[in-house]
């Protein structure tokens, strides 16, 4: 089962970080742990081409569009949802769509206090000097989570591991 952003926020639920053309291991292990637990699954898209402008009493919030063009936000949501679908219809898992804007974290953080989660689940970034030197300056969106708020956070690898002696900071051996 699946909504995307209708009704209340599901109550005592797993969520889990999903970004377009992500390796599908982070959703089935979300999916696995909403089993163990019995609780509903919530796969949260953050929008990070939108801003949280304010938010009404009720809980609702109002954002706008970093850069004018909306439709890029409204695909990612839309690759996000088809991803989900494929990996969690007939698991028998009880699931939804929800999309965030703003700070991953931030956004990721103040959902779970929402729904009272029970765990988050986040993907660890692909390896590369790109994404290096973006999480150097950021941080990373499961290391945030550890530190601003008090629910377990399940960090699942999108890929092989780095050897034991491979460097996780690319450097030029040139010079």
């Amino acid at each position: 089962m699946s909504d995307s952003e209708a009704g209340p926020v599901p109550q005592h639920a797993v969520i889990v970080g999903v970004i377009p053309d992500q390796p599908p291991r982070v959703l089935k292990e979300a999916a696995r742990y909403a089993q163990l637990f019995g609780a509903p699954l919530i796969v949260a898209h953050v929008d990070v081409t939108r801003f949280v402008t304010y938010e009404d009493p009720d809980g609702y919030v109002h954002s706008a569009p970093i850069d004018l063009d909306i439709a890029v936000g409204e695909a990612q949501l839309a690759s996000v949802t088809a991803a989900a679908a494929s990996v969690l219809d007939g698991t028998g898992v009880d699931w939804s769509v929800r999309q965030l804007v703003g700070d991953p974290a931030l956004a990721i953080k103040q959902l779970a206090e929402q729904s009272q989660a029970r765990l988050i689940v986040v993907g660890t970034r692909r390896r590369g000097f790109g994404e290096s030197i973006r999480e150097f300056f950021t941080g990373s969106v499961a290391a945030r989570l550890a530190h601003r708020q008090s629910r377990p956070v399940l960090v699942v690898p999108l890929e092989e591991p780095a050897a034991d002696d491979e460097p996780l900071w690319p450097h030029d051996d040139a010079g």
